[in-house]
């Protein structure tokens, strides 16, 4: 009988933007190296990081590549760089479940071509805690959760990001993989974001600085972002039970919601005044 050397399964690369990252990013590259499929290589794409963000990550053995650049436009570059068959994109500020990347090969060999990993939110003080509940009302929602683990063929086929789309570039990129016949599974093991001691002003202010581009979301795709970008969404109507036993947080949630959504429409008046401004001048 012959034996044969057992062959390696197949390169998952994981692809991280940075900036700035040193306080979170060890977090994140400990869960990936700890994953339970074992053929994984991780490239950061950092926007000129002033801080041990690339330090960090070359002691965990990650390929630096330094762009400055806005985050969809990182992606798109780390993806180009990528050697795996698949490419799982992550924010600094998150952790993996074990196993996570298992479960994405699995879902994948399926016949997906695209996996949604399901997100929880996991903070310091009142205002993480209504964003906790927001996003575990997000769980199983296919639109407002996007896919974040590809097969790499599918990604280079659909041009990638939205690299002009600093705000839902994920959503764009589920709504042309959908219209292009292309199969979205999900898994059960979670991505932890971290989100820090939230304050209201610091998600406003990210908010606003989203809308800038999110009217160009808005314009890609009407119909989804009337539901995508609205108050009242249908996710809390269908888990309603969960916010009526945690109303104090449930009431925290909508008043951040009501004023993440005032700080978009700041965003989307002040690209529109510079397009004005551009046409005049």
């Amino acid at each position: 009988m012959m034996f044969r050397e057992p062959i390696d399964p197949p390169l998952v690369s994981v692809v991280i933007p940075t900036k700035n990252s040193g306080e979170t990013i060890e977090t994140c590259l400990k869960s990936i190296r700890e994953q339970t499929y074992p053929n994984i290589g991780v490239i950061v794409v950092d926007t000129c990081s002033n801080d041990s963000t690339r330090e960090i990550a070359e002691n965990f053995g990650a390929k630096i590549i330094v762009s400055k650049t806005r985050r969809s436009k990182a992606r798109n570059i780390g993806a180009m760089k990528a050697a795996g068959e698949w490419i799982l994109f992550l924010d600094s500020d998150m952790e993996l479940d074990y196993s996570v990347i298992e479960k994405c090969v699995k879902e994948i060999g399926k016949r997906s071509d695209a996996v949604i990993i399901p997100e929880v939110s996991v903070g310091e003080g009142f205002w993480a805690k209504c964003k906790a509940l927001e996003k575990r009302c997000y769980i199983g929602d296919d639109l407002i959760e996007a896919a974040r683990f590809f097969r790499k063929s599918v990604f280079e086929n659909m041009g990638g990001y939205d690299a002009e789309l600093e705000a839902g570039e994920d959503w764009d990129l589920n709504q042309r993989l959908t219209q292009a016949g292309y199969r979205i599974g999900r898994i059960n093991a979670f991505i932890k974001h971290y989100e820090g001691r939230l304050s209201l002003r610091a998600t406003m202010l990210k908010k606003r600085y989203y809308g800038k581009t999110l009217e160009r979301y808005r314009k890609k795709h009407p119909t989804e972002a009337r539901h995508q970008l609205k108050l009242i969404r249908p996710a809390f109507t269908r888990n309603w039970r969960g916010l009526v036993k945690d109303p104090v947080h449930a009431l925290g949630m909508l008043v951040m919601k009501a004023c993440e959504l005032g700080a978009v429409g700041l965003g989307f008046l002040a690209t529109a005044g510079d397009n004005e401004l551009e046409k005049k001048y």
